[in-house]
C-alpha cells in the first residue's frame, strides 16, 4: 500500500511537492483571515514562491500566533466544521482545530497509510490503548485509519490493565497502539496474576508519547526493559494535531516516514534559517490538502534531527529522527544543555522507581535549578547515590533529588484535565 510518489526518485518527490505546495499557498491567500493579513503586511506575492527553496521568504507560523489569531486560520464557514479537536496544551493555552468532512479522509488516509509503514494489514486486529474523547485527535485519527484500513478495532482506551488484558483473550488483536510505559504496567499486571503474556498473539505495538531509540536508532532505556520481557515489535510514531500528519516507522526503525503528499518539512535553527544535513533543527512544516485549517511553516517546538539515506523498505522519502526535546523545555544546567527526555531515559534504568516528575525553577543567580522527586519501592542512601552516579556518567551533571511519595506524585502527573501523563513542570521566570 506504498503511495508511488514515496518510492519515485527525489527530484519527481520534490517536483511534486512543490506543486502542491503552489495549490497550497493559493488556497490560504484566498480563504486565510490570517495569512492574506500576515502576507499583506510581509509585502509577499504567493505567486512568488514556486520552490521548497522560496518558503524561506515566506515568515513562519508560531503556536503563539495560533492562540492568539486562534479563528482567523480558519479558512472554511463554520457550519461546514464536522469535528473540534484541541491540541494538548502542554506549552500554553489549547487551540481549537476543526476539520472538514474532507479533513477527516486526510487523516484517515494519512493513518491507514502509516500504519501499512508499522505492518498492520487487512484483517489485523488492533487494540486502541489511548482515548478518543476530550477532543483529542490522535485516538479518532487511528480509529479513523484502522476502519479506512478494513481492519478491526478493540476500543478499550487509556489504562486498566485488567480490562486491556481480558480484551487481548477476547478479541486476540495482533497489534497494540499505546504509551510505551504503560507496556511495563501491562508485563507486571500479567507477572502477578500468571497471564501468559508471551504467548498473548500480540506481534507489535505503535507507541506514542515517549522516545522508544536514542539519535542512533538504538533502543532506548524504556524499550529494552520492555523487549526484554515480551519479544515485540515496537514502532515509534510521530505527529501533531497541528499537523494532522504522522511520521511512523517502518520495519526497519531507523526514523519516521514522510508522506509528500501530505506535508512539507524543514527544519530551522534559531534564525529560522534551514539547518545544515543531518543537523539538529527546529521542526517546521506546511501542511498540504487540508480545507479548515492549513499551516504554513509553522514551528513545532520541537526538536529533531532529518534523515534522508534511502531505506530498505523502498521509500525514498525522508525520515524524522527520535525527538531531542522540545524548544520551549531546553535546560542550561552547569554548563550543559539538557532536555527532559534524557533526563526521563536515564531514569528509565532504575526498577526502583515506580514514578517521577521533573521540575526546573529559576535560582537566586538567574540560573536553571532541576529537581526530580522520586517514588520508589524502597529508599536508601546508597539508591540516591546510585541514581546520581548515573546522571554524572550518562549527562555529565547531577540534579537535585528527593523521594516522596506516589500518592503526592500521581495527584501532579494524572491532572483530570489532562489527557497524557505530566513528568515535566516548568516554574522559572521566562
Amino acid at each position: 500500500m506504498i503511495p508511488t510518489i514515496e518510492t519515485a526518485p527525489l527530484s519527481e518527490i520534490k517536483a511534486f511537492q512543490e506543486a502542491k505546495l503552489r495549490e497550497t499557498l493559493a488556497y490560504v491567500q484566498s480563504h486565510s483571515p490570517f495569512y492574506q493579513k500576515r502576507f499583506a503586511d510581509a509585502g509577499i506575492s504567493v505567486s512568488d514562491i514556486r520552490t521548497l527553496e522560496d518558503l524561506q521568504k515566506l515568515p513562519v507560523t508560531t503556536k503563539a500566533d495560533l492562540q492568539q489569531f486562534n479563528d482567523d486560520f480558519l479558512c472554511v464557514p463554520r457550519h461546514q466544521i464536522i469535528d473540534y479537536a484541541t491540541t494538548s496544551g502542554t506549552l500554553g493555552d489549547p487551540v481549537t482545530f476543526g476539520m472538514t468532512d474532507n479533513d477527516l479522509d486526510r487523516l484517515a488516509y494519512n493513518e491507514a497509510i502509516s500504519f501499512d509503514c508499522a505492518g498492520i494489514k487487512p484483517g489485523d486486529i488492533v487494540q486502541l490503548m489511548t482515548t478518543m474523547d476530550r477532543r483529542f485527535m490522535a485516538g479518532l485519527a487511528y480509529f479513523l485509519g484502522l476502519r479506512k484500513m478494513k481492519v478491526g478495532v478493540v476500543r478499550v482506551g487509556a489504562g486498566i490493565p485488567e480490562l486491556q488484558w481480558d480484551s487481548i483473550r477476547k478479541y486476540q488483536p495482533s497489534h497494540l497502539i499505546t504509551v510505551p510505559s504503560f507496556l511495563l504496567k501491562m508485563i507486571e499486571f500479567a507477572e502477578q496474576r500468571g497471564i501468559d503474556y508471551k504467548n498473548s498473539g500480540i506481534k507489535g505495538a505503535i507507541c506514542i508519547g515517549e522516545a522508544l531509540r536514542n539519535q542512533d536508532f538504538s533502543l532506548s532505556t524504556l524499550s529494552k526493559k520492555i523487549t526484554e520481557k515480551w519479544d515485540i515489535k515496537l514502532y515509534s510514531t510521530y505527529a501533531s494535531t497541528e499537523m494532522s500528519t504522522a511520521f511512523t516507522e517502518c520495519e526497519h526503525a531507523i526514523g519516521g516516514h514522510h508522506h509528500p503528499e501530505l506535508i512539507v518539512v524543514e527544519t530551522l535553527d534559531d534564525n529560522n534559517q534551514p539547518v545544515q544535513d543531518s543537523e539538529p533543527g527546529e521542526l517546521t512544516f506546511t501542511t498540504l490538502g487540508i480545507e479548515a485549517m492549513p499551516l504554513v511553516r509553522f514551528k513545532t517546538g520541537d526538536i529533531v534531527k532529518l534523515h534522508h539515506e534511502p531505506c530498505a523498505c523502498g521509500r525514498n522519502t525522508l525520515r524524522v529522527g527520535p525527538v531531542i526535546g522540545r524548544k520551549q523545555q531546553m535546560i542550561k544546567y552547569k554548563g550543559t544543555t539538557l532536555y527532559p527526555p534524557a533526563m526521563t531515559d536515564v531514569l528509565s534504568g532504575f526498577s526502583n522507581i515506580e514514578n517521577h516528575i521533573i521540575e526546573i525553577y529559576t535560582n537566586d543567580l538567574g540560573t536553571d535549578e532541576i529537581v526530580i522527586k522520586l517514588a520508589v519501592k524502597q529508599e536508601s542512601e546508597i539508591f540516591l547515590r546510585e541514581i546520581k552516579e548515573h546522571f554524572q556518567a550518562k549527562l555529565r551533571v547531577t540534579p537535585k533529588i528527593v523521594f516522596t511519595s506516589n500518592a503526592i506524585l500521581n495527584q501532579l502527573v494524572f491532572n483530570p484535565m489532562s489527557r497524557k501523563p505530566i513528568h515535566f513542570f516548568d516554574h522559572r521566570t521566562h
